[in-house]
């Protein structure tokens, strides 16, 4: 199989005013195209922090990081929701849209179908305190995925997928 991505000798450290904390220290994984993968361990191992560097959301201390195509996109999911609470659930998941100006017909029914597929149909006017703490993580994946030629490794909390 492909290799998609490539970790090699990862290393994260934070600067504390006291001290040094390491949060990872010499991660190595290789990811084939169609692995699915789990990241388990207790709390404040560095799991988030993993997916943080990997999502370019956090710099590594030391490391190497690969992937096998220099286009691809990654997208991370937070553990948390990241919604708008005075916003509808489609509200919510157009926004960016709005921000980039290419709330056109298509894209809008696009989102709309989106909703459906996703089973969030019958919730679009709700607002995020009506709505299951799984209807909330499927809303906060649609608001970052509303592009219709998103391509991804895709990061859910703990999860690669």
């Amino acid at each position: 199989m492909k290799k998609i991505l490539c970790i090699s000798n990862l290393k994260k450290d934070y600067l504390t005013k006291k001290n040094i904390v390491n949060a990872l220290d010499n991660i190595n994984i290789s990811v084939n195209k169609e692995d699915f993968i789990t990241i388990v361990g207790p709390s404040g191992c560095g799991k988030s922090t993993l997916l943080s560097i990997i999502g370019n959301l956090e710099n590594k201390s030391s490391g190497n990081i690969t992937f096998s195509n220099k286009n691809i996109k990654v997208g991370y999911m937070f553990q948390e929701d990241a919604l708008f609470p005075w916003l509808t659930v489609y509200e919510n998941c157009i926004l960016g849209l709005k921000i980039k100006k290419e709330n056109n017909k298509a894209n809008l029914k696009y989102v709309k179908d989106l909703l459906t597929k996703y089973g969030l149909k019958n919730f679009i006017n709700h607002h995020p305190n009506e709505l299951s703490g799984g209807m909330k993580q499927r809303v906060s994946w649609l608001v970052k995925n509303t592009k219709k030629c998103f391509k991804s490794i895709f990061y859910y909390s703990k999860w690669v997928v």
